[in-house]
């Protein structure tokens, strides 16, 4: 049996894995049934979209394909956790800034809200919000509505999102040169 360097073994791991996979927040976004014609007939499988994040700024999106529905979601699940991503957010609530994103036909515009605004955004953009953690937020989508392609145009876009720490760190400035003065003070007294 392979053994890791701390002297455990795989099996000393697995339980440790299932705990934090179990905090997770998964939304199944939509189910559609497929249909191919074979000789004799038609066979139907199904085809899930799910959105997997922690609510603390990972989020993932898989899409999994089988002939029953639960091993369809299964799969669409796994493809997520693995394909988490991080997004940088102000005050863990928000978006640090307004952002553009696009896929194929479909477009969306994320911008930042103040406290108490809520999650505005409909059908997928809203699954991602909520499994993302973030509290206030006003989107639109303008173009298709196709889930696949609103999800991945929203992903563009939170993938574009930065933390004014990671630019002035890039920069080689302080946070308070990227922000100006009034703003940083600000964020010194809230963290």
């Amino acid at each position: 049996m392979a053994r890791e360097q701390g002297g455990r073994d795989n099996r000393d791991r697995q339980p440790r894995e299932r705990g934090e996979e179990s905090e997770l927040i998964e939304k199944l976004v939509g189910i559609n049934r497929v249909a191919k014609v074979v000789k004799g007939g038609r066979r139907f499988g199904f085809a899930a979209l799910v959105v997997v994040g922690d609510g603390k700024g990972r989020v993932g999106v898989g899409s999994g394909k089988a002939r029953e529905v639960p091993e369809a979601i299964r799969k669409a699940t796994d493809q997520a956790k693995r394909g988490m991503i991080r997004v940088p957010l102000r005050e863990g609530r928000t978006l640090h800034h307004d952002v553009n994103g696009h896929f194929g036909a479909g477009r969306v515009v994320l911008r930042a809200a103040p406290a108490g605004t809520g999650i505005i955004a409909g059908g997928p953009m809203r699954a991602i919000f909520e499994a993302l953690g973030v509290a206030d937020v006003v989107t639109k989508s303008i173009g298709t509505s196709n889930p696949h392609n609103m999800i991945k145009a929203t992903f563009d876009a939170l993938g574009q999102v930065v933390s004014p720490r990671s630019v002035a760190a890039r920069r080689g400035r302080r946070v308070s040169d990227i922000l100006g003065k009034r703003e940083a003070a600000a964020g010194a007294q809230e963290a």
